[in-house]
Formats: structure tokens, sequence, C-alpha cells
């Protein structure tokens, strides 16, 4: 294991798994552009573009917590229309394809995107903070960015906190057990498969502030009802 000049591990099993995943997508799709988390952008004159996290959660995975997850976004011209995450540790696995619906299933049931492989799946209906579970990363994280007491207010507003993280917090958004994942620091390869999910899923997913993109280097996602309120309460 190695590290990043910001101090994340850097595994073997990241290095194996994007070279692995970008062999695949160049035998299929020799025109499109790929962006990787360990391996950075491959570009091309294709308005297509795959974006790969081959383990999101390294920290996670050389620790032994089973919250990690491999994530596959498709976009095209800049827009999210596919979006994979496969957690085996997990064994779960959620997708999407844009105006298709999400879905999510036991990891290696059925083939990705047939929606007979698994069940829909779709966000809360909570329309009240003090009724919402919320998800987030670290509570450093947000107190780095000068955000710590405001983040604070929003949790003892909701119902219930969780510091699930990662993939898992938006993941659960989409499924309706969390009301609301929020974290101050991602890159594109962290939320682009899961902004694609949660959407898919009936919610609303911006950085936070309040565009819907996956390269804004932040991300909240909510059932919708709820976005607005949140990203006030962080801004």
């Amino acid at each position: 294991m190695s590290t990043k000049p910001d101090l994340t591990p850097v595994t073997e099993a990241d290095r194996t798994v994007e070279q692995a995943l970008r062999t695949r997508i160049t035998a299929a799709r020799p025109d499109h552009g790929i962006v990787g988390e360990e391996f950075g952008a491959d570009e091309s004159a294709s308005a297509w573009r795959w974006v790969l996290d081959p383990i999101d959660g390294t920290k996670n995975y050389v620790r032994g917590v089973p919250v990690w997850a491999t994530c596959i976004g498709l976009q095209h011209d800049g827009v999210g229309t596919v979006g994979v995450v496969s957690a085996p540790a997990l064994g779960r696995r959620w997708w999407a394809a844009r105006g298709h619906g999400a879905f999510a299933a036991p990891a290696g049931l059925g083939a990705v995107g047939a929606s007979d492989a698994g069940q829909p799946i779709r966000v809360s209906a909570v329309t009240d903070l003090a009724d919402a579970q919320l998800s987030y990363d670290s509570v450093m994280s947000f107190e780095a960015y000068g955000l710590g007491e405001r983040f604070l207010e929003l949790a003892r507003r909701c119902w219930r906190t969780r510091g699930l993280g990662d993939f898992w917090s938006h993941v659960l958004v989409a499924e309706g057990a969390v009301d609301v994942a929020a974290e101050p620091e991602v890159s594109i390869w962290d939320v682009a498969a899961v902004q694609v999910i949660v959407e898919e899923a009936g919610g609303r997913f911006t950085d936070l502030g309040g565009a819907s993109r996956p390269d804004g280097g932040s991300a909240v996602s909510t059932n919708g009802v709820l976005h607005d309120e949140v990203l006030a309460a962080l801004r």
C-alpha cells in the first residue's frame, strides 16, 4: 500500500480494479473517454466518458470495514446517464439509467441494468427535518471547510444522525433508508455514479452551492423535499 499526496491510502487492489475496468471499457468502447481516481483522464473526442472509482472507501477497505464499493458512471456531454455501485463486502449492488429508474439487488444477482434482476428503489417521503435521518462522512471535514457549526446545527435539527460515509450515505438516500446525505469534499469519481442513482430514485443531488453536478467538489443528496432547507442550513 502507498499513500497519495492528500494522505489517502492507495492499495494494489485500487490499481488492479481500475486497470481491469479500463481494459474492458476500451475493448468494448474504444472511442470513449475515461477518467479514474488512480490513473487520471484518458480523454477522447467522444461525447461519452466513463468515470471510475475502483474502491470508494479505501480507508475502510484497508482496515477491514466492509463499507467500500466500486463506482462506475457513464456521462454523455458531461451529463450522467448510467450509474453502478457494487459493494461486494455488503453483498449489495445499486444501479440506474437515466429515464429508466433505479434498482438494488444482492451483488452478483442477474445482469446489471436489467430491471428484473433487482427491486426498484425510491427515496423517502419525509417532509420535516425533525423526522429525517442524516448521514455524513466526517464532522472534521465540515470543520476544515469552516462549516463545522452549521453542520452541527443541521444535525441537531434532525431526528437521527449517523456517520455512514462515502457511497453508502447516498445510495441509502436512494433507497429511502436515509433522508439526507452530505459531504463537503468529494471528487467526480466519488459521486458520478451515485448522482444518477439518487436522481432516478426520485431524489435530488447537488453540490453545496445547489448545482446539479458531480464535479463541484461537494455533495448533498436528499429525498428532494428537504433539499433546499438542507442547502440553506449549510450555506
